[in-house]
């Protein structure tokens, strides 16, 4: 059996897209998408990202562009699929979250955050599943949130465009699974990203590890090994799943 597993999660000689991957959660599975043998391209709007590819090693490409510019987004996985010669991973990890009262948030707030949660999301996966249907396969997985599946105070944003990746991938995963692409979600509690550990420090931070069962926040390389087995060819009977990864915060 032990064979089996290494082959499964042997990524070697494949090529995988991860929005967002300049930091947080799409560095964490860039990082670790390598150590199994494949090759990344990252997608992010830091410039620095084609230093941090480099910085994975050699063969690994970075991309900066601006995921709401669906020209830029084309050109780009057309690019990414030209310099490995193949396509067969996507990982949408690109987010934003711009928080307020219901009452208050601005038509700018709610346009970004849906523009570059849900609206690049899909355009990337539609980008890249053109190529994957070529080969007749591939495995994507979109980076949803606990915030799909419950309500959080001044998140209405956030949560909507989060709820709708999950329906998104639904879709996607039904009509694509005939041609050999899975399509699933996955949906993190509060992750110690950079950003998570500056926005949710202090008092704020404890009081929501209290509400969490297991009694703390994710850590990043636990969302990768999760998208990582999705991605493996031990998953190829799961799609159109969304997998919830909170520490029971959704089960109370």
């Amino acid at each position: 059996m032990s064979g089996f597993w290494d082959q499964a999660f042997d990524l070697s000689g494949r090529c995988a897209v991860i929005t967002g991957g300049a930091a947080g959660i799409g560095l964490a599975c860039a990082t670790l998408l390598v150590e199994r043998g494949a090759k990344v391209a990252l997608l992010d709007r830091d410039p620095e990202v084609v230093e941090i590819a480099a910085r994975l090693g050699g063969g690994h490409l970075g991309l900066a562009l601006d995921l709401r510019q669906l020209d830029q987004v084309q050109h780009a996985v057309d690019r990414v699929a030209e310099y490995f010669g193949r396509l067969d991973y996507l990982v949408n990890s690109a987010g934003v979250a711009l928080l307020d009262k219901a009452l208050e948030v601005s038509e700018s707030a709610w346009d970004s955050t849906l523009n570059i949660n849900l609206k690049a999301s899909f355009f990337v996966a539609q980008a890249c599943a053109r190529h994957m249907l070529e080969r007749g396969s591939g495995r994507i997985v979109n980076l949803a949130s606990q915030a799909a599946v419950i309500g959080l105070d001044r998140h209405v944003a956030y949560c909507a465009s989060k709820a709708a990746v999950v329906g998104m991938t639904k879709v996607l995963a039904m009509e694509w699974a005939a041609h050999g692409i899975n399509v699933n979600a996955v949906s993190p509690t509060i992750v110690e990203t950079a950003l998570g550990k500056k926005a949710w420090a202090g008092e704020l931070g404890e009081r929501a590890k209290l509400q969490i069962p297991v009694g703390r926040f994710a850590q990043p390389e636990e969302i990768a090994g999760l998208v990582l087995y999705l991605l493996s060819d031990a998953a190829q009977m799961i799609t159109g799943e969304n997998v919830v990864i909170d520490g029971g915060y959704s089960i109370q």
